[in-house]
């Protein structure tokens, strides 16, 4: 099993930057990609990006790239989500997901773990 906790999310207005963590433990050797997806109330939770977590390699949505990076760092088995240019549409719970296999893995159904999650709010 693998654990995963996000952190960092609040309240913003539109334009700020924040900086999102996701710590992961337990068996975290069998990771081989990690990602973010996040939930809009009342819709679909949708992927957001996603990083190879041995080869670094990165996939972003399009209604974010440009404006977010995806990260980690293996030896503190963390993975950060910098966002900038917050928009008042980036408002959402944003989870942290975490799946065994390689790939570009842009589907829920393709993860194995998740986080609880952690609320963004973008006033405008």
């Amino acid at each position: 099993q693998v654990q995963l906790v996000e952190s960092g999310g609040g309240l913003v207005q539109a334009g700020d930057s924040l900086r999102l963590s996701c710590a992961a433990s337990g068996r975290t050797f069998s990771t081989a990609t990690m990602a973010w997806f996040r939930q809009i109330s009342g819709k679909e939770r949708e992927f957001v990006a996603r990083i190879g977590w041995v080869d670094g390699n990165t996939y972003y949505a399009d209604s974010v790239k440009g404006r977010f990076t995806i990260s980690g760092d293996g030896a503190k088995n963390t993975m950060y989500l910098q966002m900038n240019i917050l928009k008042p549409e980036d408002t959402a719970v944003y989870y942290c997901a975490a799946s065994r296999t390689i790939g570009v893995r842009t589907m829920r159904n393709q993860y194995d773990y998740w986080g609880q999650g952690t609320k963004v709010t973008v006033s405008s």
